[in-house]
């Protein structure tokens, strides 16, 4: 199950409605003969290694393992499926004929939940077993039959076979919520990530954080300065060699190219290898930056590396996995979701950058980083309307002359998860900026498109910014209109965006490629 992709509303599934596979003894008849491996009634004990449902009956590849220790693969053919991983005494009625029954302790796979166990509203956490297309070469909607692992409740342990229209992985994680007793409903990931202590998480990693235009400063001013480790040097130099400029972020391909740098996806590169582009992520240059500090302090410093296992684990998030239930709604955790982050530099940092100093700087950078990327998991979410609101929050450091200036992006995407003939299934998008370019001061931008409609709404802290935008919206009108959109509302307003949460039908906006 991967954590960093992007999330995906899961349709309910039902436990299949087959009755349970054998209670004592079942009859099942081989595909091909014994040919002298056991005489006829000799028992020996066999595993059921795979299952495959053919026509009316199902297909068996039974482990069948001898009193002498040897041996053998044989396949046959069960009017009932008996799932993989099931233990079964099997003794030979003829050559071609076993009758097998389940062993002491090995339980049948559940296809009904009884509710005085698992009421409805319990939340199930499994792991697939096994996955097989029950309707091959047919027209209609695929449907698998899934064998899952129950991994929590008073039924851990315990087999679940399933039938759902979602091509589940074997030894993938899977959660879901009971509604009735052959009914469960799988969470998406970002009902998943109840599971994890992300208020507590968001409230540390706020605390922790610091602004990014404060650790780019202290690079600027140490840069300069001579006797640095070459490998420090190097560090320093490829963290600020790899940000885009201004002409970078204005054209499409240098834009998905800052975007994917951002840090925002380097948790997914790793887990997916993808180690040739980690050279220009912002957070892996941070955390190489930090790398490169420890071993240059002293060993009395309180940042020193034999002192640092602290400091640095607050800087990375560690998840809490265990608890269930909802999130707490405390204050850190509601200023962290908020937007955008508000600057924060560190006290005492003042006078000229040193080793230590550079190193508090880098942890924090890599901390507010952090505090977007929790941010937007916990914006990610399923709807009332049962759309799915897919978010990512994140910070573009820009070049801009001599100046690095942080850039705060948020996207959303507003997704149906059913479509009808007269309503088909689009994504709305909305996009907020928020940065402080000199000379014109704190900016702020919110973008909504819908099925083409663009309206748009920036906000300018300083009066005389407000007017110089205010007079240049006919030409940003005339640019959007040539990019085929329709402009249905762009104004410039001074002072900040109202404040606090929206509501489900505000964070809804449009597909920009319509």
């Amino acid at each position: 199950m991967s954590e960093i992709s992007t999330p995906r509303a899961l349709p309910p599934v039902s436990p299949s409605n087959r009755p349970n596979p054998v209670a004592n003894e079942l009859a099942v008849k081989l595909l091909q003969p014994l040919d002298g491996l056991m005489a006829s009634g000799e028992s020996a004990k066999a595993e059921v290694v795979g299952l495959k449902e053919v026509a009316q009956n199902f297909q068996l590849l039974l482990r069948l393992t001898l009193d002498s220790g040897r041996q053998a693969t044989l396949t046959a053919t069960s009017t009932r499926p008996l799932f993989e991983g099931t233990t079964l005494a099997v003794t030979a009625l003829s050559d071609t004929r076993l009758a097998v029954s389940l062993l002491a302790g090995g339980d049948p796979a559940l296809t009904r939940l009884d509710l005085s166990q698992l009421p409805s509203g319990t939340l199930l956490q499994a792991k697939v077993l096994s996955s097989e297309l029950a309707n091959p070469g047919t027209a209609g909607q695929a449907i698998y039959k899934v064998l899952a692992n129950l991994l929590n409740t008073p039924l851990a342990g315990s087999k679940l076979a399933l039938e759902t229209p979602l091509a589940l992985v074997p030894g993938s994680l899977l959660s879901a919520r009971v509604d009735d007793s052959q009914a469960l409903t799988f969470l998406p990931l970002s009902s998943r990530l109840g599971q994890l202590e992300l208020s507590q998480q968001l409230g540390g990693q706020l605390a922790r954080q610091g602004s990014l235009d404060g650790l780019f400063k202290a690079l600027q001013s140490i840069g300069n300065q001579n006797g640095l480790p070459d490998g420090l040097r190097g560090s320093i130099d490829k963290l600020l060699g790899a940000l885009p400029d201004a002409g970078q972020l204005s054209t499409a391909k240098g834009l998905g190219k800052a975007l994917e740098d951002s840090g925002l996806l380097l948790e997914q590169k790793l887990l997916g290898g993808q180690s040739a582009s980690l050279p220009t992520d912002l957070k892996a240059n941070l955390l190489r930056l930090i790398g490169q500090l420890m071993p240059n302090l002293g060993s009395a410093s309180p940042l020193a590396p034999g002192n640092l296992g602290g400091t640095l684990a607050q800087a990375l998030p560690v998840f809490a996995r265990n608890a269930l239930g909802a999130l707490g709604q405390g204050t850190p955790r509601q200023q962290a979701l908020s937007f955008p982050l508000p600057s924060r530099l560190l006290a005492d940092l003042e006078g000229e950058a040193d080793l230590e100093t550079l190193l508090k700087l880098a942890a924090a950078a890599v901390s507010r980083l952090q505090t977007h990327q929790l941010s937007s998991l916990a914006q990610t979410q399923v709807g009332p309307d049962g759309n799915l609101l897919t978010t990512w929050q994140l910070e573009l450091p820009m070049r801009n002359q001599q100046e690095l200036v942080p850039i705060q992006l948020k996207i959303q995407r507003d997704e149906p998860q059913e479509s009808t003939k007269d309503e088909p299934r689009e994504a709305f998008w909305r996009v907020e900026l928020a940065f402080d370019l000199d000379p014109l001061g704190p900016l702020q931008v919110q973008v909504q498109l819908m099925r083409g409609n663009l309206s748009s709404q920036l906000w300018a802290e300083r009066a005389s910014t407000a007017r110089l935008i205010d007079a240049e919206l006919d030409n940003l009108r005339e640019r959007f209109t040539s990019a085929g959109l329709t402009v249905s509302e762009l104004a410039c307003r001074q002072g900040v965006p109202p404040q606090g949460p929206r509501t489900t039908l505000e964070q809804r906006w449009v597909d920009e490629t319509a």
